[in-house]
């Protein structure tokens, strides 16, 4: 299938950088963008957001997405997006209309994407339970793919994220039924990607992943895939998910994060805490101590046993167009 929203924005490959939340990504979007694709800058502070969308607007004149997590936005954070071309929201079981531009919503069942169509959502991203980050699917994407697929209207938008890695894997998500696909593994191997080289050397050499909620201060009760570091080799040797005690100390502290400003995340990564688990779900840049490797979530999808090399942003968008 062929996506007509993304033809009505000018995109006119089917590959979608998906949105990484906690990096500065302008430039690496404005790449994906200019090269065919879709670039999409993911959650950051408000001023951060508004810099990196701007970065991206001063390096090509192509669309640019803004992808937002629902529970850590504010009203200031909507106002950012409305000046993106495309807005995608991720973790809202209840979603709802918050912007004028065309919106998408992640959805991880059936139940999901029936209620972000009934809010009037212009499409939906179908994230299987492989994908990178934040996770909200609980089976393979293109499974979930095959049941929302008969589950809503047949012209829906439906961007496939979760196990695309190359060509072939986009083929068979268009010819499964999706009109796009969303990656973001595949671009956190890129030159543009503001991760620290010993990061994209995890990701390259990396073979396995792990589904936790180790690193859900700020955001409990909510599964995302990491890479292995100290930190999970440390707390997971009995649950994947994390020590309970854990789990339970993220749940009661995490009002009381929510109401410092995102900054304080960042500055507890940049000052080199001697904590062994970073009190933040903050995505390490290339900017932050190499320590932190070792103690934040580095997130990455299944896709990491068959990425194995850091390639140029637009390199990839054409190697992965059909």
């Amino acid at each position: 299938m062929t996506s007509k929203l993304l033809e009505r924005l000018g995109v006119v490959s089917p590959v979608v950088q998906a949105g990484m939340g906690g990096l500065p990504a302008g430039e690496l979007a404005a790449v994906v963008s200019e090269a065919g694709g879709l670039g999409t800058i993911g959650w950051l502070p408000v001023a951060s957001l508004r810099d990196e969308l701007m970065k991206a607007r001063s390096l090509t004149s192509r669309p640019i997405s803004i992808n937002l997590t629902v529970p850590q936005a504010t009203q200031r954070h909507w106002q950012v997006a409305n000046d993106a071309d495309l807005v995608v929201t991720h973790w809202e079981s209840v979603p709802q209309r918050r912007v004028d531009k065309p919106w998408l919503h992640t959805v991880g069942s059936v139940d999901e994407a029936q209620a972000a169509i009934a809010a009037g959502a212009d499409g939906i991203v179908v994230q299987g339970v492989e994908a990178g980050g934040h996770v909200r699917g609980k089976v393979p994407a293109l499974e979930l793919l095959g049941l929302v697929r008969a589950a809503i209207p047949p012209d829906s938008e439906i961007f496939l994220a979760g196990g695309i890695a190359d060509a072939d894997d986009v083929r068979r998500a268009l010819a499964a039924g999706a009109t796009a696909t969303a990656l973001g593994t595949r671009f956190l191997a890129s030159d543009e990607c503001p991760i620290s080289t010993e990061y994209q050397r995890r990701v390259v050499e990396g073979s396995e992943t792990i589904l936790t909620e180790l690193f859900g201060l700020g955001w409990p009760h909510a599964p995302h895939r990491v890479l292995p570091n100290a930190a999970t080799r440390r707390w997971l040797h009995d649950n994947s998910l994390g020590p309970s005690s854990i789990r339970r100390l993220h749940a009661v502290v995490t009002p009381l994060v929510m109401r410092l400003p995102a900054r304080f995340s960042i500055h507890t990564l940049h000052s080199g805490s001697s904590s062994p688990l970073a009190l933040t779900a903050q995505t390490p840049s290339d900017t932050f101590p190499a320590r932190a490797l070792e103690k934040s979530p580095l997130y990455a999808g299944e896709t990491v046993a068959r990425i194995h090399d850091v390639r140029p942003a637009a390199e990839l968008v054409r190697d992965l167009t059909p």
